[in-house]
């Protein structure tokens, strides 16, 4: 007599399947059905006129799209599940906007990820930088976008979108004694002039979103909020390796200063005059560092300073409503909210006469001469100019200015560099500079 084989009988669950008013689900149907454990069961929920589909409901564990009318189900147990619809009276459709950002900011509002909006409601779209970097446009589906050029915008929803705001880095120009550095809009870096301490050696930076330059050293703040540093060391100024969670570096004649993002402020390199006792500082929003003295503008538009004050350069107890400081070899220059400038230290070359500049955005120190960028692209400069450092009444379009030892740099909005000045280094010599 032969054995009988016995085939194991397939488990079987059951799975009731269930929808509010407003639609039904078409695939399995509706009801109670007995399926076979681990079987995949495909759903379609079909909405009503006036009506539209929102998600399932219940015993949703192993659906594989909760949101979507057509997905699947594994069937791994006894399951009841509702296909869920949601009332619309005028019959209004409803599309997805997907934004999304590149590296260098977010898309605040609406923020980032899918939503969903009824056909032909107006959307803000908000696009906000980090530090050191700038929107530069919208992409993707912007027919319905007002301006994809402008980071505060609107998005007409006629349509499905997916939508990405770009940002670059902020290019910019810094000024040593007798070089100058140019950051691109790429996070790269390009320097001219003197090199003698390796202080132009920066070709291989990457990922750079601001660069400061000291006498005879250069320093470069990376997107991470690490900091690099090339140039003469003897002082330790380019020690900087260690450092974390910065927003911002300047550079002095010896010495470097970091502003960490808690407000808090680090400094290396020569301290023999105090330039870089900062570990007390809190608050602070911005630094500079002049030849041997360092400056810190409070949140609340107030100054600090510590180093070297036997011009005065670091008697700024009283001043208020400062929005800007820059640091000079022995002056410092501070820019008002209204636009007015106050400097106080060294005014033997007249580098501190600035009481009469108006409609000032930004200021910058020399060795002995002070620059301000006007809000018409224009700039005023006072103090020595036995190098040519302060012939600048003919430039234009200026975006950003930089002073060094004994010469003067800006930056264009189209992306070019000027310079005057002594240039016995080739440290003016950015006439081929293309910066964005």
């Amino acid at each position: 007599m032969g054995m009988m084989s016995c085939r194991p009988v397939p488990l079987q669950q059951d799975l009731t399947i269930l929808s509010t008013v407003g639609g039904n689900v078409i695939t399995p149907g509706e009801g109670t059905f007995t399926i076979d454990y681990g079987t995949v069961v495909e759903l379609v929920a079909e909405d009503e006129d006036n009506y539209y589909f929102v998600q399932w409901t219940g015993d949703v564990g192993t659906i594989a799209d909760v949101e979507s009318a057509s997905t699947t189900i594994t069937i791994e147990g006894d399951y009841t599940i509702i296909a869920e619809f949601g009332f619309n009276p005028q019959g209004l459709v409803e599309y997805e906007l997907t934004s999304s950002s590149t590296t260098g900011g977010s898309v605040t509002l609406p923020g980032e990820g899918v939503f969903f909006y009824e056909e032909g409601m107006v959307v803000d779209l908000v696009a906000d930088g980090d530090p050191g970097y700038h929107f530069v446009n919208w992409t993707g589906d912007v027919e319905d976008i007002d301006d994809s050029s402008s980071a505060r915008t609107d998005i007409t929803i006629n349509n499905d979108y997916s939508i990405t705001a770009n940002f670059a880095v902020i290019p910019m120009v810094a000024a040593g004694s007798e070089h100058t550095v140019g950051l691109t809009s790429n996070g790269t870096v390009v320097a001219v002039g003197g090199n003698h301490y390796g202080q132009c050696n920066i070709g291989d930076w990457e990922d750079i979103i601001q660069v400061a330059a000291g006498e005879h050293h250069t320093v470069g703040l990376t997107s991470n909020g690490t900091v690099i540093a090339a140039g003469l060391n003897t002082s330790g100024q380019c020690n900087i390796g260690d450092w974390e969670d910065i927003i911002q570096v300047a550079a002095g004649e010896h010495h470097t200063v970091g502003l960490t993002s808690n407000g808090t402020v680090v400094a290396v390199g020569w301290n023999s005059l105090g330039q870089c006792d900062v570990g007390d500082w809190t608050d602070i929003i911005q630094v500079a560092g002049g030849g041997f003295h360092t400056v810190g503008l409070k949140s609340d538009g107030t100054v600090v300073a510590v180093g070297r004050n036997n011009k005065g350069q670091c008697d700024v107890d009283e001043w208020t409503g400062i929005v800007q400081v820059a640091a000079g070899d022995s002056h410092t220059v501070g820019l008002k909210d209204d636009g007015t400038v106050v400097a106080v230290g060294h005014n033997n070359k007249g580098q501190c006469d600035v009481d009469e500049w108006t409609g000032i955005i930004q200021v910058a120190a020399g060795g002995s001469h002070a620059v301000g960028l006007k809000d018409d692209g224009t700039i005023v400069a006072v103090g020595h100019n036995n190098k040519g450092q302060c012939d600048v009444d003919e430039w234009t379009d200026i975006i950003q200015v930089a002073a060094g030892g004994s010469h003067t740099v800006g930056f264009k909005d189209d992306g070019t560099v000027v310079a005057v000045g002594l240039d016995d280094n080739g440290q003016c010599a950015v006439n081929g500079w293309m910066l964005n």
